[in-house]
């Protein structure tokens, strides 16, 4: 456990530094009349993730987090098994991007995670399953002004609906 600590937050502060270096291929500050750069979001929240590493690796060298004292293995067998599962749900999130778009994928996802995996109610799931991604449309198409991938053309008629309401 000791070891996968730091390993961990490692290999998070490098790519935390990979994507705060190309993050500023883009402006990542504010841009008067047009908002955040298209860098900034990208770039301060891998700034934060960075800070959270080395908070990480100061604990580790301190000895003050469970972790850093626990000889014990990273992984057991459920969490091996939970690692393949989210994982798993992960890979299928990504391809079904293109084809049901980021919104529905979101809301795959989220079904999958909440009810299955999580074990809630279908009531909990779907409410979770379905406002979650409109709030993420309204958040990025309506008011950050960034596109997300729309999937295939029978997606067209759902988001067709949700621009003439930012519209």
């Amino acid at each position: 456990m000791r070891t996968g600590e730091i390993v961990t937050a490692g290999v998070l502060a490098l790519f935390s530094m990979y994507l705060m270096w190309k993050s500023m291929e883009l402006p990542i500050g504010y841009i008067a009349g047009q908002g955040p750069g298209g860098g900034a979001w990208p770039f301060w929240l891998s700034a934060m993730m960075l800070i959270c590493c080395a908070m990480t690796a100061i604990k580790w060298w301190r000895g003050t987090s469970p972790q850093s004292q626990s000889e014990a293995p990273l992984l057991d067998s459920y969490g091996w098994r939970m690692l393949a599962l989210v994982g798993g749900g992960i890979i299928v999130f990504v391809a079904l991007v293109n084809v049901i778009s980021m919104y529905g994928a979101i809301a795959v996802f989220l079904l999958y995670y909440t009810k299955f995996l999580g074990r809630h109610g279908w009531g909990v799931s779907l409410a979770l399953a379905l406002i979650t991604p409109v709030a993420f449309f309204f958040f990025f198409e309506g008011a950050m002004r960034i596109t997300m991938p729309t999937g295939m053309p029978f997606t067209d008629p759902v988001f067709n609906i949700l621009y003439e309401i930012i519209y």
